[in-house]
């Protein structure tokens, strides 16, 4: 049986979805937005906006009682390819090795006008 997992410490779901699925062992995060769940606003940079998503992403890990070492795959939406490079630098910085299996693209927008959004897999 699947399990909602939903953390006060991530931006509630906009839409009809939820933060995350247990489905067993696997969890399944949605994309995260870099909004802060207690303003409600998303940060300038592309640094800090892929900050705030991996923020968002801890959140709802810690909640399903799972770490960022669970995590074994990423999916990064980029409003803008050019972002690669700095939205990469942090994502380094959050994950070490063995990294998770990732994939990145630019997608025409993303809600709110942010720059990134991520969407992370995991299993214990």
């Amino acid at each position: 049986m699947n399990k909602v997992i939903s953390s006060p410490n991530a931006p509630k779901a906009v839409g009809p979805y939820s933060q995350a699925i247990l489905a067993g062992s696997t969890l399944y995060i949605s994309g995260q937005l870099p909004v802060n769940p207690q303003t409600g606003t998303a940060p300038q940079t592309i640094e800090e906006q892929t900050i705030q998503c991996f923020k968002n992403i801890e959140a709802i890990l810690s909640e399903a009682g799972f770490s960022k070492n669970d995590v074994v795959k990423s999916t990064v939406l980029l409003s803008d390819i050019a972002d690669f490079a700095a939205m990469n630098a942090v994502y380094g910085e959050f994950y070490s090795e063995p990294f998770p299996a990732r994939v990145a693209y630019q997608v025409a927008a993303l809600p709110l006008g942010v720059k990134v959004e991520i969407e992370t897999i995991a299993c214990k």
